[in-house]
């Protein structure tokens, strides 16, 4: 074991390493990042309209909706239905793909 680890850190420190993956299909695996990307991205987006509404709070404006400015509670809803779209999403398309694979 340690003559191993020896040679497998001596490939590393010379930029040598390679990892070889079998996946299976290429289609598969890369629908699957798709995904994973997709839904950071719509996370760091939703992420993003909740911190401009936080900082738009403390701007009075004549427009209001509850009593605090209009434009930001907007961007607060919109975030949140966009939460729920993607939670749902998630959950949605999760569990059918495992129905899927059920019957497979």
């Amino acid at each position: 074991m340690p003559g191993r680890i020896n040679r497998i850190l001596d490939a590393l420190s010379k930029n040598q390493f390679k990892v070889k993956i079998d996946y299976g299909e290429e289609s598969t695996f890369i629908d699957g990042f798709q995904k994973i990307a997709n839904r950071i991205t719509t996370g760091l987006v939703l992420a993003a309209l909740i911190i401009g509404a936080s900082l738009l709070m403390r701007i009075e404006t004549p427009f209001q909706l509850f009593g605090y400015p209009g434009f930001a509670i907007l961007l607060f809803l919109l975030a949140a239905g966009g939460a729920i779209w993607l939670l749902l999403d998630i959950v949605i398309n999760d569990s059918e793909k495992k129905r899927r694979d059920k019957r497979e």
